[in-house]
């Protein structure tokens, strides 16, 4: 994989479904080329599955056995490609991209160790045996082989999870316990994590040993959190450019807000350009206005902040919302009330 990403990185940006990010892309890069481990971390709706994708998408098509471990055609390492090979059997083999040898896991305190390695399939355990390696079911891990294995919300997996993945990501190899057999994984491991999420598991010390970390912030300014808005928002009826600046302007004075404990991410603007459209569609017009814009805002907004305790004991977090509008507007000279003129 190294090879690959030595050509594709020299001279431009092979990460075009994001925008901006130019630091972001510039760690990653250098992180891949040499094979090491990522963890990016970041607020939500900043992009980060969607950079995870992307490196997908760099990966060349590759003729690989059709087994569930995905093998290299020149050195299965499969119980399922080996035993074919005891018994002189043809190997079946398939191509596949580079976006088909993405394997995600979702983090979830639900999740557990046999969801990454694998587990007895009983149906396979009647016919060779319990004891038998081939009544093994790969888990994930092992269906990454040759591709990337995309750890979503890593800190929301329990502590014993977190075990479960050591040896894989520091050798390359996972230890199936019930046959005390070795099986070797080759993948991309890239991880992501919102460090302000309360309800999730601490990383131990040993577990982020073998990561580099990359840290991912909200686009860097209004104009390329447009072309993100314009880019991936449906589109119902025209958006004014000088309304929707204002619209952004508004959300990124709202992260900037000392009162607010978590701030609303780039899916917060894609949230207010829907709706606004879907407002004034409803209303017959052809054009959004700010009354469209404003009218969506407590349903768009509200649920996606919080206020910190001092100011959450005086206001909600609706009539929080209003009143920053209210100042925002007043401060933009948009007029009082719904419908101020731009």
């Amino acid at each position: 994989m190294q090879t690959h990403f030595k050509n594709i990185f020299v001279g431009k940006d092979p990460f075009n479904d994001i925008l901006g990010q130019s630091e972001v892309k510039t760690q990653l890069k250098s992180a891949l080329l040499v094979n090491r481990h990522v963890l990016i971390i970041g607020p939500p709706g900043i992009g980060k599955t969607t950079l995870a994708k992307n490196v997908a998408k760099l990966l060349p098509d590759i003729e690989v056995n059709d087994c569930n471990y995905h093998c290299s055609t020149d050195n299965p390492i499969c119980p399922e490609c080996l035993l074919e090979l005891k018994s002189k059997e043809k190997i079946k083999t398939k191509k596949m991209s580079g976006v088909e040898r993405f394997v995600r896991i979702q983090g979830s305190p639900d999740l557990t160790a046999e969801d990454l390695i694998g587990d007895i399939d009983p149906l396979k355990a009647m016919k060779y045996g319990p004891l038998s390696i081939e009544a093994f079911t790969p888990g994930k891990i092992f269906k990454a082989n040759n591709g990337i294995l995309f750890f979503d919300e890593l800190n929301r997996c329990p502590e014993k999870l977190q075990n479960a993945l050591l040896q894989t990501l520091a050798e390359g190899i996972a230890t199936i316990g019930s046959y005390d057999v070795d099986i070797k994984a080759n993948f991309i491991f890239i991880g992501t994590m919102n460090p302000k999420d309360t309800s999730t598991e601490r990383l131990s010390d040993v577990l982020l040993d073998r990561f580099d970390v990359i840290y991912m912030h909200h686009p860097e300014n209004a104009e390329i959190e447009k072309s993100i808005v314009r880019r991936v928002g449906i589109k119902l009826v025209e958006f004014p450019e000088s309304v929707l600046q204002t619209t952004i302007e508004f959300i990124r004075v709202l992260r900037d807000n000392k009162k607010l404990e978590k701030i609303p991410s780039v899916r917060a603007s894609i949230g207010l350009y829907e709706r606004a459209q879907a407002n004034a569609f409803l209303r017959g017009k052809k054009t959004v206005d700010f009354t469209d814009v404003e009218d969506a805002m407590t349903s768009v907004l509200s649920h996606r902040i919080k206020l910190k305790p001092a100011a959450e004991y005086v206001q909600s977090p609706s009539e929080f919302i209003k009143e920053a509008f209210s100042n925002f507007a007043e401060g933009k000279g948009l007029g009082e009330g719904k419908g101020g003129s731009l």
